[in-house]
C-alpha cells in the first residue's frame, strides 16, 4: 500500500512538472508610441539616407518554455519620415512606397531562440504587394514590469537587410543602390488577462 501511494504521488508530481513545462504562450501588444522601425538606404551612392516609420501596430506571442513565438506587424507606409518634407513627399509616390495602391507594409514571422533567449525572426515581409523572406537578428531582448502600468513590457532591438528591388521598388535601385539596412526598436505590453 505504501509503495502504491509513493508511486501515485510520483506520477502526480511528474504530471504537474510536465504541465508546467508546457506553459501557454503569452500575448503582447506592440506599443506604437515606443516602436519605430528605422532604415537606411544609399543616396546616389555618395551618402546614406536614414528614415523611420512613425505608425505601426501588431502583436507578438511568446512561449519561453517551448522556445517558440510569432510576430505580426503592420506598418503605415504613408508615415515614412526622413526628417525632410520634400523627401517624405517623394517617398510616398509611385516611384517608391506608392501608398495610393499599397498603404501598408506587413511582416509576419516565427521567433527563433538561442540559449533560451529570442535571437531572431524568420519571417516574410510584404511590400508593394510582393512577399519575400526577411530574416531579423535580435541584438537585445529584455522584459521588465512596467513601472506605471504594472504589467510586463518587453523591448527588442533587431537588425535586418534586404534589397528593395526584390520587392518591386526598383527606381534608382541598380546593384548596391537597392540595399536597405533595418534597425528596429520595439516595445510590447503583455496583454491583460480577460
Amino acid at each position: 500500500m505504501k509503495i502504491a501511494s509513493i508511486a501515485a504521488a510520483t506520477a502526480i508530481t511528474l504530471g504537474l512538472a510536465a504541465t508546467a513545462s508546457h506553459a501557454a504562450p503569452v500575448s503582447y501588444t506592440v506599443d506604437p508610441s515606443h516602436t519605430y522601425p528605422s532604415f537606411e538606404a544609399p543616396h546616389m551612392g555618395i551618402s546614406w539616407w536614414r528614415g523611420k516609420i512613425n505608425t505601426s501596430q501588431g502583436s507578438v506571442t511568446l512561449d519561453r518554455e517551448a522556445q517558440t513565438g510569432t510576430v505580426d506587424i503592420t506598418l503605415d507606409a504613408a508615415s515614412v519620415d526622413f526628417g525632410h518634407d520634400k523627401m517624405n513627399e517623394h517617398a510616398i509616390n509611385e516611384d517608391f512606397f506608392n501608398v495610393g495602391e499599397h498603404p501598408t507594409i506587413t511582416y509576419t514571422g516565427k521567433i527563433t531562440f538561442t540559449d533560451g533567449q529570442p535571437s531572431g525572426v524568420d519571417g516574410q515581409m510584404t511590400l508593394l504587394g510582393n512577399t519575400k523572406p526577411l530574416t531579423l537578428s535580435i541584438a537585445s531582448f529584455k522584459c521588465i514590469e512596467h513601472p506605471f502600468l504594472k504589467r510586463e513590457v518587453c523591448g527588442v532591438d533587431a537588425t535586418g537587410e534586404f534589397n528593395r528591388a526584390d520587392f518591386g521598388m526598383d527606381k534608382y535601385a541598380e546593384g548596391p543602390l537597392g540595399q536597405v539596412k533595418l534597425r528596429i526598436q520595439a516595445e510590447a505590453l503583455r496583454a491583460e488577462a480577460p
